[in-house]
């Protein structure tokens, strides 16, 4: 018997022990990277575990709350809100926010989330109401701002930091998006419009410009033949000339006779007279050299008087 109970002694402090180490490996918490655990003891808030090793003692102290210290978005649904000019509109907003004091905001207000929509709500009603149809719709980051700044500064006390706010969609009547849509499409018209006339008018100037450049280069290149004939023209008399020169040259260096300028002379003449004109001015010397040339040749159609007795 004694062993007996010596073997159930032991068993019950294996025991204990066991169920020791299994409440301290409970109660042994571990706080992840941007969260932090709001701690309660005996029902009273205790302290806020940022990130790091923890124990909580057990049946005394509790987690109340894990708070997410990472920014957060809360998108709420459409909104029915009424402009200045009475046009009911259906309005979505999103809010991007984070908590700031895990504490005020376990603490601060009951259901965080529905008070911060019903916040977001009531004041986008009210800057909506002080603003026309055409205006809300052209000023959504006025109203952004407007938001944003109310939202932060009624959310402080709830450890609530408002970074921003955008309004998702704005929904007006129907019969207002139908004028908006028919105004937008003559908008998208005209300027289509816009666009062809600029279109046509661009390419008009490029086809004028087109001929412009084309009659430009035709009188250039009508400029460059002319040039062209005309250093050619030139080219040909100044060598004609030089020609001349030169048989002048030759013709004086080889110091010709008197008979031979008459025979040149009168090849000159030859030539002249061979033209269309009607009228030539005969010199001296041709006129001499002519008639001996005439009498030549009377001479040779001449018979001799040998030859009329034959």
């Amino acid at each position: 018997m004694p062993k007996f109970e010596n073997l159930i002694g032991s068993a019950a402090i294996v025991v204990f022990i066991v169920l020791i180490l299994l409440i301290i490996i409970k109660n042994i918490c571990i706080v992840q990277q941007a969260k932090a655990f709001v701690i309660e003891r005996l029902g009273a808030y205790h302290t806020t575990w940022t990130v790091g090793l923890h124990f909580k003692i057990p049946l005394i102290e509790r987690v109340a709350k894990v708070v997410s210290l990472k920014e957060q978005v809360a998108d709420f649904k459409p909104q029915p809100v009424i402009t200045k000019d009475n046009v009911t509109m259906q309005i979505d907003t999103v809010v991007y926010f984070e908590i700031t004091d895990p504490k005020l905001y376990t603490y601060g207000v009951e259901h965080p989330m529905l008070a911060l929509e019903n916040l977001a709500t009531t004041t986008l009603r009210n800057i909506i109401g002080d603003m026309e149809l055409d205006q809300t719709l052209t000023s959504r980051d006025t109203i952004n701002s407007k938001m944003r700044i109310i939202l932060d500064e009624a959310t402080d006390p709830w450890g609530i930091r408002v970074n921003r706010v955008e309004l998702k969609n704005i929904i007006p009547p129907r019969e207002i998006q139908e004028a908006m849509e028919k105004q937008m499409k003559a908008e998208r018209e005209r300027r289509e419009a816009i666009l062809r006339a600029e279109g046509e008018k661009r390419s008009a100037i490029l086809v004028a410009e087109g001929e412009r450049e084309s009659q430009i280069l035709k009188a250039e290149a009508r400029k460059q033949a002319q040039i062209l004939e005309a250093t050619g023209q030139a080219e040909a008399i100044l060598t004609v000339q030089r020609a001349v020169a030169e048989g002048i040259k030759l013709i004086n260096e080889a110091n010709p006779s008197d008979a031979f300028i008459k025979i040149r002379s009168l090849e000159a003449f030859t030539a002249a007279a061979d033209g269309k004109a009607t009228k030539i001015i005969i010199p001296s010397e041709i006129q001499a050299i002519a008639g001996l040339a005439t009498g030549l040749k009377e001479i040779i159609a001449t018979p001799t008087e040998k030859e009329k007795k034959a």
